[in-house]
């Protein structure tokens, strides 16, 4: 089923339940609601909101996910179900057994992909790939060459200038490529949770402070479809940066979720792709299968039929 990514901007928003419905009420405005399923990621970007304890309880049984932002309308923190999947344990103990070449060969595909990925981003705003697809074919298993940060340096000036720099404190283009990661990330984390799997042991990613491990692993070949949205921001607005508190701009980010992209054989929408690529992870790391389903496209547009069937 594909469900939906809302965002609670309004002030003085109150949220509660009733009747399986999400009840929103803003004020001078009428009360709305929203199936409960239909709900995949809320996002709460206001500092007034106001909550019934049974929104978080009946959003996390459902599958949802939570977020909530800060004064840069960045997300902070976010809320996941604990129970998601039926053989969890099973997956878990297969997850934590997984051999590091096993590991090695997910990163290699994880890695290639993201590269031929910000090739086809590039090829799409008219720019030489400069040999990322070449390079995405030399990827080792663990990329030992570190073929990913060597294609960073390539891609960044190619599709935002020479003197672009991502710098993850900064406003404009990177802190619209920050909220859109944001999101992105939060879904991938919801969807590598429901597939039975740790988030925090991932294949590459490390860093002990961080819950998100596996999904940042995840992340990689999804960044582009980020960077290709803010892109074409870029190019919608002309002149005017790219702000935050422009709840346009954020709606524009948010909108990735609604397109449609080429992963494996299909035609999905983006969130119904994340998690049809959580469960390739978790059939790679805890079945035997190795064949990962990751984004072959650019968005294909908002309007195209979808092979959600099957």
């Amino acid at each position: 089923m594909l469900r939906k990514t809302i965002e609670i901007a309004t002030p003085g928003t109150r949220l509660s339940v009733a009747l399986r419905q999400l009840v929103i009420e803003r004020p001078e405005q009428p009360k709305a609601t929203l199936p409960i399923e239909d709900i995949g990621v809320l996002i709460v970007d206001d500092r007034r909101a106001s909550y019934t304890q049974a929104v978080f309880i009946e959003l996390l049984a459902a599958g949802a996910t939570v977020m909530v932002t800060g004064p840069d309308h960045l997300p902070l923190g976010m809320m996941l179900p604990l129970d998601a999947h039926h053989v969890q344990t099973e997956r878990h103990r297969a997850q934590i057994e997984a051999s590091e070449p096993i590991r090695k060969q997910i990163w290699k595909a994880l890695v290639s992909n993201k590269l031929l990925q910000q090739g086809r981003v590039l090829d799409h705003f008219g720019a030489k790939p400069n040999g990322l697809a070449a390079m995405a074919g030399r990827v080792r298993s663990g990329d030992p060459d570190n073929l990913e940060a060597q294609g960073a340096q390539r891609y960044w000036p190619l599709l935002f200038g020479k003197d672009f720099r991502r710098d993850r404190s900064a406003e404009g283009i990177n802190a619209a490529l920050n909220y859109g990661y944001a999101v992105v990330r939060a879904a991938l984390a919801r969807a590598v949770v429901a597939s039975g799997l740790i988030p925090s042991l991932g294949v590459f990613h490390k860093n002990r402070s961080n819950p998100f491990c596996l999904a940042d692993d995840l992340f990689e070949p999804y960044r582009p479809l980020v960077d290709w949205r803010v892109k074409l921001l870029t190019q919608e607005r002309g002149e005017e940066p790219l702000n935050l508190e422009n709840r346009a701009i954020r709606a524009a980010l948010l909108s990735l979720f609604n397109e449609t992209v080429l992963i494996g054989d299909r035609k999905l929408p983006l969130l119904l792709a994340i998690e049809a690529g959580a469960a390739s992870l978790a059939r790679a790391l805890t079945a035997g299968d190795r064949t990962l389903v990751l984004p072959k496209s650019v968005p294909l547009g908002q309007d195209v039929a979808a092979d959600t069937e099957g």
